[in-house]
């Protein structure tokens, strides 16, 4: 909007994923389970309004960060090109009657490597022409596969915001050993709670499944996820989050990826920018990113692309989100030779948005499957 802002056990493969960060007064919850149990008496994860980024998952390794999205909201009559004042409908793709909205989207997690991380964020808009319960923020229902629905529980505390027009949250949990043991394909995300019809502010809505992944054949790497709940727009122009790689070194020529998962970004609503600050002692190099899809200062326009291209199987593949962003930049030719640090900042001066996750992959080895290139 413009100026305002799954103990439980799947029988042979599946082993139940504990929340690991709900208040230590409260007894331990499953964050996954089967879907056709009753409903989980669990304690809910806390709310805030505002939860400053951290990190949730740092690694040096040989493999990378890979990602499934997609939206569970979008407009009525397919027309729309922003939300503000559009009338909202839920996406729904699956055949089962009892959920009211549901998406897929493929996680190409590279063949022979192994799953090392993985965390579900889901979040979207609670009032629109309707108000939903924020009683249902911290559940959402997964499948992988050719699986079932499960129910995953938030095991954090869950982003809630309630101001200019807006009911905005994000929840997450630890999906690790689920999409460890999944096969290939794609993923499917339901009930997410976010609500349909008209306002002034606009709905918006959606999922993105992050996997970090090893592999030995593939470059060394550092990898990073960020995640918390901060609003974007004119009272609170940017969010900084910094990364000091320790001895390690950016090597000539270096790749790298960084994503975004953002909320109520308005295509078409100037002034939003992503920049990544590359540091050796006192010297800095700014760059400022965008790709074909995404323009350097409307980076938050509602897509889901990587490197400016649609190259995830999703169902359905809208281009335009209405109000979820998830993307993915290529980084090559932003990453400094011998910088031990980043610096990544997000801005929005002018469209009033909702920052959820980050996460990023950094060469600290030239890729081998390049420099075998160059010697052919």
């Amino acid at each position: 909007m413009r100026n305002s802002a799954v103990h439980a056990v799947r029988r042979g493969l599946l082993c139940a994923v504990s929340c690991a960060t709900l208040s230590a007064a409260l007894p331990a919850a499953s964050a996954v389970t089967p879907a056709t149990a009753p409903r989980p008496v669990a304690p809910q994860p806390k709310e805030a309004a505002r939860l400053p980024f951290t990190p949730r998952y740092e690694a040096t390794l040989h493999g990378g960060v890979v990602r499934a999205a997609n939206s569970s909201a979008t407009g009525a009559t397919g027309a729309e090109s922003v939300n503000d004042g559009a009338t909202i409908a839920y996406v729904d793709v699956d055949s089962d009657p009892n959920t009211y909205n549901s998406s897929r989207a493929e996680l190409r997690v590279p063949s022979g490597a192994r799953v090392s991380w993985a965390r579900l964020y889901w979040g979207g808009n609670l009032r629109v022409g309707e108000q939903k319960p924020p009683a249902d923020n911290g559940r959402v229902l997964i499948a992988e596969p050719g699986g079932q629905y499960k129910a995953v529980l938030a095991d954090s505390t869950i982003g809630h915001r309630t101001a200019d027009g807006a009911d905005a949250f994000q929840a997450s949990a630890d999906v690790t050993e689920l999409v460890r043991s999944a096969q290939p394909g794609l993923w499917t995300v339901a009930q997410v709670n976010v609500a349909m019809g008209r306002s002034a502010v606009g709905g918006w809505g959606g999922w993105t499944l992050v996997a970090a992944y090893e592999k030995a054949d593939e470059p060394l790497r550092r990898l990073a996820v960020w995640d918390g709940f901060e609003a974007l727009g004119p009272k609170n122009r940017e969010v900084s989050v910094p990364l000091a790689l320790g001895a390690d070194r950016i090597p000539q020529g270096a790749d790298g990826r960084l994503g975004i998962v953002g909320y109520d970004g308005d295509r078409g609503t100037s002034g939003d920018y992503l920049a990544v600050e590359t540091a050796l002692a006192k010297s800095v190099t700014r760059s400022v990113i965008s790709d074909s899809a995404n323009s350097a200062d409307d980076v938050m326009n509602s897509s889901i692309t990587e490197s400016g291209t649609s190259r995830m199987e999703r169902l359905p593949a809208h281009q335009n989100t209405l109000g979820y962003d998830s993307d993915v930049f290529d980084l090559r030719g932003a990453l400094r030779h011998g910088a031990d640090r980043f610096h990544i900042r997000l801005g929005s001066p002018e469209d009033a948005v909702w920052l959820g996750a980050l996460f990023l992959q950094a060469d600290l080895e030239p890729n081998r499957r390049d420099l075998a290139d160059a010697h052919d």
